[in-house]
């Protein structure tokens, strides 16, 4: 799916952006294993991606597609491929990969990460106070992960095939996915569309176990 070198730590390849023009729950489904990396001044960061969560069109009650084209949602609607992060509440930022073709708009929202790369770095942004934070902790919920990799609004729209955050596969295996409802939101909790790495102890939500749907 890439043939381009990872130019972080490790030898895995970064994912291309043919990995994510096709359904969004396969890419999500794919994207378990997978490592997100993002260089920073401050250094290197890295975790496998062990849960994720679909977002799909305009009939998506959940998705920020749901209300048409807007300013803040325009990622949404571009090419796949690309980091799309806002702000949740005023409080947390969020990261999602962009899929499907350019026009039909759709993302996959990274819920938790298991730390690889970087975690000295990860405990002083999540813990500056020095307080401590297990490592399976460190990057369980879209908004410790975001914190623990220094991803902000300045990250949104970049190219996650060629840019400072991006996704690569290190070969790294989930041997068995489940399924679910999605979480933190108000609308549009009864499609399963959440996925995680069965039994992990950094998946952030319910882990009762379901099948594909």
């Amino acid at each position: 799916m890439s043939g381009r070198r990872s130019r972080a730590a490790g030898t895995g390849q970064v994912l291309g952006r043919a990995f994510y023009d096709r359904p969004t729950l396969t890419v999500a489904e794919e994207l378990l294993g997978k490592v997100l990396v993002h260089h920073t001044p401050a250094g290197l960061t890295a975790g496998m991606i062990v849960e994720a969560e679909a977002y799909i069109g305009e009939d998506d009650p959940a998705c920020h597609a749901a209300p048409g084209p807007t300013p803040r949602n325009a990622p949404l609607y571009g090419p796949p491929g690309f980091a799309y992060v806002y702000l949740n509440y005023g409080i947390h930022y969020l990261v999602n990969a962009v899929t499907e073709a350019d026009g039909h708009p759709a993302a996959v929202l990274i819920r938790a990460l298991a730390p690889v790369d970087g975690i000295r770095l990860m405990e002083k942004r999540r813990a500056p106070d020095g307080r401590h934070v297990d490592t399976p902790g460190l990057c369980r919920g879209p908004g410790n992960l975001t914190k623990a990799l220094g991803i902000s609004l300045t990250d949104n729209l970049l190219d996650l095939t060629s840019s400072r955050l991006f996704i690569e596969d290190r070969g790294l295996a989930v041997e068995d996915v489940s399924w679910g409802p999605r979480i933190g939101i108000r609308v549009g909790v009864d499609k399963p569309w959440r996925c995680w790495a069965t039994g992990h102890p950094s998946v952030s939500g319910p882990k009762s176990k379901r099948g594909a749907p």
